[in-house]
């Protein structure tokens, strides 16, 4: 989806001037997150993806290990970028892997998004590696995670202390949307947010239906999954 408004920048974000980034989201990785909901989190991350859809902003994914240890990115985030091959590293630094650091500057845009597993590690080293490289960084904190409070507060401390600036996934929406006369992403976000952001987008259901007399939004019908058909046993 295009967005056909020009947003001012003067140190925002804009849908022309970042990439996103999603780090790891691997369920070997989610496994051994003890601070964060682990549910919450992957939430986090499907908003955050949408969003990215929404407004057309340019996504790198990748994954560490998939096939020896991590398992493949989560389905949830696949199924928004189908045809998205994450790129495949050893490292547990992505900015150590010349090929995610190459789809990041082929974007042409110097300031990034960072969404991840673990803080302390997959978030904190590239983020201190980029931002020594001239990049301006965006941890997306709930859409983190680590093996506790103490390693995750830390690792946001020494990101902070870098020079990035924390946000959530509900803020990197809101700063690309900035101002509801955008009309042509304002449907999208709402579909977000009544999906995602609990009582927000209750509310605004509520507003709809309750104050200005919309219709009920209806959701895609829920298909029960049938189990398969066994072949009959010959007699």
């Amino acid at each position: 989806m295009t967005t056909a408004h020009k947003r001012s920048e003067k140190g925002l974000l804009t849908p022309d001037n970042c990439v996103i980034a999603m780090i790891d989201l691997e369920p070997q990785m989610l496994f051994g997150v003890g601070n964060f909901d682990r549910q919450a989190i992957i939430n986090a991350n499907v908003a955050l993806a949408k969003a990215a859809r929404v407004f057309d902003v340019p996504v790198v994914l990748t994954t560490v290990e998939s096939k020896s240890f991590s398992g493949y990115m989560w389905p949830q985030i696949q199924a928004i970028f189908p045809d998205y091959k994450p790129i495949e590293r050893s490292s547990m630094n992505s900015w150590d892997d010349k090929n995610f650091v190459s789809a990041i500057e082929k974007t042409g845009r110097k300031k990034i998004v960072l969404s991840g597993l673990w803080t302390e590690t997959c978030i904190a080293l590239p983020t201190i590696q980029a931002i020594h490289d001239g990049y301006e960084i965006y941890v997306a904190e709930d859409c983190c995670g680590d093996v506790s409070q103490l390693a995750h507060d830390n690792a946001m401390k020494r990101v902070v202390q870098a020079g990035a600036k924390p946000v959530t996934a509900l803020t990197v929406m809101l700063e690309l949307q900035r101002d509801w006369a955008f009309r042509e992403t304002y449907d999208a976000v709402m579909d977000i947010v009544k999906n995602h952001f609990g009582a927000y987008g209750a509310g605004v259901e509520y507003a709809y239906t309750m104050v200005h007399g919309a219709s009920p939004t209806k959701f895609p019908e829920y298909v029960v999954p049938t189990a398969p058909k066994t072949a009959a046993k010959a007699s």
